[in-house]
């Protein structure tokens, strides 16, 4: 019988041929397809193995799951992991593995037990020395690997790069050209990993005959060219651009509903039915439940059997919550939208404005000072879990986080490195907040903008330079400058611009109106390091929204 004729029968138990007819008189609780040379994956009561087209075993082992054969060699698993078998059913490499796929062009993907992906040679060797957060099949002469950073790129059988460029998401080549996405969108990227145009999607085809379908942003699909241009509208917008924009504009709806809610305490009495809301917050009953609704339409709230819930989004707006939001949304509707409305004048030539001392401002309110920290500790709370895990920090060393805020970085440096001494440079009224509460880290008052009087063998710098000017901000970097030896790393933890789009550009405008600050590019971080005495050695994506730019004293 010509195993090729077979197919998987309805019911999944036996095979059948192209007349329907049964294979075999065997039956199995699961069967997969035949794959050369002629075999099948069978399971019966919790046993698994491989099966000739006259439904007999190929060998006496048995296994806890079997897969269909690839390149002459099929992937098992029993108690003690993953491996590869032949046709005979003999191990081809001693090695374990705690997952592991199907050869493709000699090339097999595998992963350990903590996660790593990697890929494997037939003899069972890793084909590479790198290790990856995952990895894909080879098609012809090139896989996708993701960095543990969530970036993925394209490698060649032997492991190396093949253009460097690294994207959100990312697939294999199919006629030359392969699926990508960055933060604008998908879009199709060619060998060298360059954007083939310049429009980005909602979802993208691989190209066939020089078309692929696509969805746009506002739900219409189209048939495009490898320009980008439209062939072929196949389905209209689901929502106007009319529709977004005014969307857009209403913005201020919902950071206004989501303050009111944390001001007059709605937050904190939940879960409770609007009644209940309205009596202890002495509110009106009608506006509780507009309010409690329009929560729910922004997914912070949920109605079940009359008494509202927070969502999980929601309880960030808890006010014990370790990654509280409640402080930021009292900050963004109160000082920071009053800043906002003066970004008009700070645009104007003939203009008087100046940018705000918000770190000033904010000293001379106690109040305003305890919630500006506890919303700058959540973000940091938030973005800084990768941190350590790249900043390479040798033991024993003297580390300085500069305007390192109640000290979340420093902490978690610490923690890290228990033989490291750090101290954090910050505003008198800062250390005097916060040193009572992190006795183990080490407190430096002082400004950013003077010399600092310490010396160390590394510097970070968190979300520091993207408030100040470029003149400020090299002169940060001179003043970390001094305290480190020739050699000595400074780290910048920043959100990077990239080049080209317009990602982070509303978060630059907000610098410029509460700072006089702004985001950069790694070319615009590169140039302040090289005026300020440094040489740019590395930059290190992170998982969350920040990268780490490394400068090395020179």
């Amino acid at each position: 019988m010509i195993w090729r004729s077979l197919r998987v029968s309805d019911h999944g138990t036996h095979h059948i041929d192209a007349e329907g007819a049964p294979a075999y008189s065997e039956r199995f609780d699961e069967v997969l397809k035949f794959h050369a040379p002629g075999l099948a994956p069978v399971r019966l009561d919790g046993h698994a193995w491989h099966v000739r087209p006259d439904g007999k075993a190929a060998y006496d082992r048995r296994f806890a799951q079997t897969f269909g054969y690839y390149e002459d060699l099929a992937s098992v698993s029993t108690r003690d992991g993953w491996f590869h078998i032949t046709a005979a059913g003999e191990d081809v490499y001693p090695e374990r593995h705690a997952w592991c796929g199907n050869f493709q062009e000699g090339r097999c993907a595998a992963r350990d037990g903590t996660g790593i992906y990697y890929h494997l040679q037939r003899d069972g060797r890793a084909a590479y020395s790198a290790r990856w957060r995952y990895a894909g099949d080879y098609r012809d002469g090139i896989a996708v690997v993701q960095a543990r950073d969530g970036h993925s790129t394209h490698i060649d059988p032997v492991g190396e790069l093949v253009h460097g460029n690294w994207f959100l998401d990312l697939d294999v080549f199919h006629k030359g050209l392969a699926r990508a996405r960055d933060d604008g969108g998908w879009m199709h990227v060619d060998g060298r990993g360059r954007p083939i145009y310049v429009r980005r999607f909602l979802t993208v085809e691989p190209f066939y005959n020089g078309q692929a379908r696509v969805e746009r942003f506002d739900g219409a699909l189209e048939v495009i060219d490898e320009s980008g241009a439209m062939l072929v509208e196949l389905r209209p917008p689901r929502r106007s651009e009319f529709a977004t924009l005014s969307s857009d504009m209403v913005g201020f709806w919902r950071t206004q509903a989501i303050a009111v809610a944390v001001q007059l305490g709605v937050i904190e009495e939940l879960p409770a039915t609007e009644v209940e809301v309205s009596e202890r917050c002495a509110l009106t009953h009608d506006g509780t439940k507009r309010l409690l609704r329009a929560l729910g339409e922004l997914g912070l709230t949920s109605q079940e059997s009359g008494r509202w819930n927070l969502t999980q989004r929601g309880e960030h707006l808890r006010a014990d919550h370790p990654l509280t939001l409640a402080d930021a949304a009292l900050e963004y509707a109160g000082p920071f939208s009053d800043m906002w409305s003066r970004l008009p004048a700070s645009l104007r030539r003939d203009s008087t404005w100046t940018a705000p001392d918000v770190f000033s401002e904010v000293a001379r309110d106690a109040a305003r000072l305890l919630g500006h920290h506890r919303m700058l500790r959540s973000y940091a709370r938030h973005d800084y879990g990768g941190v350590c895990d790249v900043l390479a920090l040798r033991s024993g060393e003297r580390i300085i986080d500069a305007g390192g805020g109640v000290g979340v970085l420093a902490q978690l440096v610490l923690d890290a490195n228990p033989s490291a001494q750090v101290t954090v440079l910050e505003r008198p009224e800062v250390v005097m907040m916060a040193q009572s509460s992190n006795p183990r880290l080490r407190w430096h008052s002082g400004s950013l903008l003077e010399p600092w009087g310490i010396e160390a063998d590394a510097v970070m710098l968190s979300r520091v330079l993207h408030d100040w000017d470029d003149d400020d901000a090299r002169r940060i970097l001179s003043h970390a400058r001094a305290a480190l030896p020739l050699g000595g790393r400074v780290y910048i933890i920043e959100m990077l611009i990239p080049e080209g789009t317009a990602t982070g550009a509303l978060c630059d405008l907000h610098l410029l109106m509460a700072t006089g600050g702004r985001e950069r590019s790694v070319e615009e971080f590169a140039g302040l390091l090289a005026a300020s005495g440094y040489q740019l050695e590395s930059v290190q994506r992170l998982a969350a929204l920040p990268s780490v730019i490394v400068g090395v004293a020179s």
